[in-house]
């Protein structure tokens, strides 16, 4: 919240709590608009307003695609995800989790990840948190595939945790499990 200070320095009078409050309607009225890209900077993204879901992914598959623990995936609307620059190559590959096929989107420069479709859900795009310019914004608000979580990884007990995907193979939504599944 942006506090200004009132004629002679001393803040806090009436004026300046309405306009702090007209500020953080502002913050929160406005749309959201975030940028990032890759590593060479010749592919850059913008999304505005913010992401439907963030999710933290411990699948084997992002895993060895990511060369880490997790993935860290926000997802987006389609229609709010702008990238600029260089065309993105694109890798398709098949789960053998679940047959369904994903496309990771990647600059053709220096190889960075930048995203990922799926095709069982078109209308979205997932983007990979770090490459925000700023992912701090970022609130993770579900993990998946927890079965495969590194041992080492202390699952949060502030968000949904899901053995597998979030949602079954049927479309309903999986049960949430608890710290001791």
């Amino acid at each position: 919240m942006v506090t200004r200070m009132a004629a002679g320095g001393r803040g806090g009078g009436p004026d300046d709590r309405c306009r702090a409050d007209v500020d953080e309607t502002r913050r929160l009225t406005m749309p959201q608009v975030h940028s990032g890209g890759c590593l060479c900077g010749e592919v850059r993204f913008t999304v505005t307003g913010r992401p439907l879901q963030v999710m933290v992914c411990h699948c084997t598959m992002c895993q060895r695609a990511t060369g880490s623990a997790f993935s860290v995936e926000p997802v987006f609307i389609n229609e709010r995800v702008e990238v600029q620059g260089h065309s993105l190559a694109t890798y398709t590959h098949r789960s053998i989790d679940h047959g369904r096929v994903l496309t990771f989107s990647f600059c053709r420069t220096c190889g960075n990840r930048i995203g990922l479709t799926l095709q069982r859900f078109p209308t979205v795009q997932i983007l990979y948190a770090g490459t925000f310019d700023d992912p701090t914004w970022l609130t993770p608000s579900s993990h998946i595939f927890t079965a495969s979580a590194v041992p080492w990884l202390i699952l949060p007990s502030d968000v949904q945790c899901f053995k597998h995907h979030m949602f079954n193979a049927d479309g309903t939504s999986a049960p949430t499990i608890t710290s001791s599944d």
